[in-house]
């Protein structure tokens, strides 16, 4: 079930990246995908970290560490709050980007380096770096292409 969830968002983000919606409500889809996918991440740490923990990592999560990771899940919603398009997606794109690529870029190389390590890998520790990479690359175009999606076209 997890593994079809993570392949529908990353179709859903290779679809964001072939299509060419109007220029006004260009960055809205990637936003969303970002924004609310990270929002759903915090929601799942604050109810469940153990399951995070388990899925993510291989192991469980004791002490403190159950602490940090509802604190981590509140940053995520915060940050998916933060990030959430507002009808003029157009305006929203200036701040979001840089943030949610200030995140997904650096939980991408953690993520990768935890599982080249392989001694805390779980089953969607892999699917969850493919992920943000895929969403950093994403995000990365988009700002470097000026907050557009369809920038590569010509």
């Amino acid at each position: 079930m997890a593994r079809r969830r993570m392949l529908s968002l990353l179709g859903l983000a290779l679809a964001v990246a072939g299509s060419d919606p109007p220029e006004r409500d260009a960055m809205r889809p990637l936003l969303v995908l970002s924004a609310g996918g990270e929002a759903v991440t915090g929601l799942l740490l604050l109810a469940d970290p153990q399951l995070v923990g388990r899925l993510l990592f291989g192991g469980k999560i004791v002490g403190a560490g159950m602490v940090m990771s509802r604190i981590a899940g509140i940053s995520l919603i915060a940050l998916g709050v933060a990030c959430w398009p507002r009808r003029d997606a157009e305006n929203s794109a200036p701040r979001a980007l840089p943030a949610l690529l200030t995140y997904s870029l650096p939980v991408t190389a953690y993520l990768a380096a935890v599982g080249i390590d392989g001694q805390t890998v779980g089953r969607l520790l892999w699917p969850a770096a493919a992920g943000h990479a895929a969403l950093t690359i994403l995000l990365a175009r988009a700002w470097l292409g000026g907050g557009r999606i369809g920038w590569w076209k010509r």
